[in-house]
């Protein structure tokens, strides 16, 4: 395994036990320093981001919402509405072809 001197978003949000969100808000505030690779993938130094945690300035997100059967559901329809509506269509044709005369 290469341990690579940088690290994606992902990555440095892991070490530190915080957000993605909460790592590019701390980027933003020029808190720490982060890296453009191509002018399109950001990367932090490892060195950084394990300073950082070190340092105990951070401290690590534990707070976590439930996932509640209402947002499911409204997951379920808004992600799958085409299949869903693809189903229905194919049911009444097959209610049309075998029950009517």
């Amino acid at each position: 395994m290469t341990t690579s001197p940088y690290v994606t978003v992902r990555e440095a949000a892991q070490i530190l036990g915080i957000s993605e969100g909460k790592l590019m808000s701390l980027s933003d505030e020029k808190k720490l320093q982060a890296y453009r690779i191509a002018g399109q993938y950001v990367r932090f130094k490892r060195e950084d981001i394990l300073s950082l945690r070190n340092s105990g300035n951070i401290t690590a997100e534990t707070v976590k919402f439930p996932y509640t059967m209402k947002e499911r559901v409204q997951d379920l329809l808004s992600y799958n509405d085409f299949y869903i509506a693809a189903f229905v269509v194919i049911l009444a044709l097959l209610f049309i072809i075998f029950f009517v005369k």
